[in-house]
């Protein structure tokens, strides 16, 4: 029982880093965004279609997740599509023209989602085995590793690193850290009678009404993180260095929130942290569709940063808890939740050129204050597999 328990505490420090290696993968990356644009010469609207890419990779690719890790064991799943993942950051560097780098991110999203839902998985079954909230703290160490990476990023920009050395210099680097990280989490399998899931389909009708609740929340992620800099140009007249603190003001908050949250929903469960959570972050949408002055905004996206950062995670959790395969549920929730934010910028984008920006989140608004009725669909259901002083038969 004592070493079940270890392994088990151990598995959780690894996947905590796994998912701050993917993290940082991404965060690499949107630093070198304006790098790749100047390279291939690229207009604003040739570089949206190609950011658009990556989304329909992973929304595309998720569904095989589930397969791998049962052909494979969840061990070595990870280990190879996180590996992937890290080594694909060098595809947008290598691109010569538009098409090619449509191509090389489709496949940098493909990686992405796939390493996405077996990390979440592991996640979900280190969960259950230790008793305790354990996801949200995950997550935080994926924004945490984004925020680690995007400083790096940020100082080879500043220095003019060409983005093809410094891709090729971070890639080597997490692909190391991952085969190391990956080592310590658990070698779950499948039993010997269990069906390998479909290569491909649809979302499990269990995981729809989650994926619903991720939906919201990643919605007004995407519609934050992407718009709430021109909002406080545009709308409350700020200076652009304000409009940028704005970004950073969202995304700590949103990391810090995670990083803290698992102790919330210790406290007060699933259900009543995201109803609590949706009333925060539709609070923090009034204050931004009432803003005037970036003194209102600011916290008003701070406060949608706060109020979305543990919904996500706990849509993973009550996923991977749904249905009798729990690659296959979380892939489905990775599914809409990847949907949301490939859409929401371009709805905002929508709305505000019909109406306002104003307008545009108030969409946003009641999409956050959907959070506090359907918070339900994340109640817990009764596990049937073992916690931590049943494990040595599955580790």
């Amino acid at each position: 029982m004592g070493d079940a328990l270890k392994d088990v505490r151990r598995a959780r420090v690894s996947v905590a880093l796994v998912f701050a290696v993917h993290g940082a993968v991404t965060g690499t990356f949107a630093t070198r965004i304006p790098w790749i644009q100047d390279h291939l010469d690229l207009s604003p609207g040739q570089l949206g279609l190609a950011l658009v890419f990556p989304a329909v990779g992973a929304s595309l690719a998720m569904p095989l997740a589930s397969r791998i890790v049962h052909r494979f064991g969840a061990r070595a799943a990870l280990q190879g599509l996180l590996t992937l993942w890290c080594l694909a950051i060098v595809l947008p560097g290598l691109a010569p023209d538009l098409a090619l780098l449509c191509l090389g991110l489709f496949l940098f999203g493909a990686t992405a989602g796939m390493s996405d839902v077996a990390m979440n998985a592991q996640g979900v079954e280190v969960e259950e085995r230790l008793g305790t909230s354990i996801m949200s703290g995950l997550h935080g160490m994926w924004s945490l590793g984004g925020l680690v990476a995007s400083a790096f990023g940020v100082l080879a920009a500043h220095q003019h690193l060409d983005a093809r050395v410094h891709f090729a210099v971070t890639a080597a680097v997490l692909t190391v850290l991952a085969q190391i990280v990956c080592r310590g989490v658990l070698d779950v399998r499948p039993a010997a009678e269990e069906e390998a899931p479909p290569r491909f389909a649809l979302p499990p009708k269990e995981a729809l009404l989650i994926g619903l609740v991720g939906f919201c929340a990643v919605f007004a992620e995407g519609a934050s993180a992407d718009w709430s800099g021109v909002y406080l140009r545009d709308v409350t007249g700020s200076s652009a260095s304000t409009a940028a603190a704005c970004y950073t003001a969202f995304a700590a908050t949103m990391t810090l929130a995670r990083l803290c949250g698992d102790a919330a929903v210790r406290r007060l469960g699933p259900v009543r942290a995201v109803r609590i959570s949706g009333a925060v972050a539709t609070t923090g949408g009034l204050l931004v569709v009432l803003a005037d002055t970036p003194y209102l905004a600011i916290p008003g996206f701070a406060l949608i940063g706060i109020g979305i950062a543990v919904v996500v995670p706990l849509a993973f959790a009550a996923a991977g808890r749904a249905g009798s395969n729990p690659s296959q549920s979380i892939a489905g929730v990775a599914t809409i939740t990847y949907t949301s934010g490939l859409v929401a910028p371009a709805v905002i984008g929508g709305i505000a050129q019909a109406t306002s920006l104003t307008v545009s989140f108030a969409v946003v608004t009641v999409l956050t204050a959907a959070l506090v009725p359907s918070a339900t669909a994340l109640r817990r259901r009764r596990s049937e597999r073992p916690v931590a002083a049943n494990v040595p038969e599955r580790v």
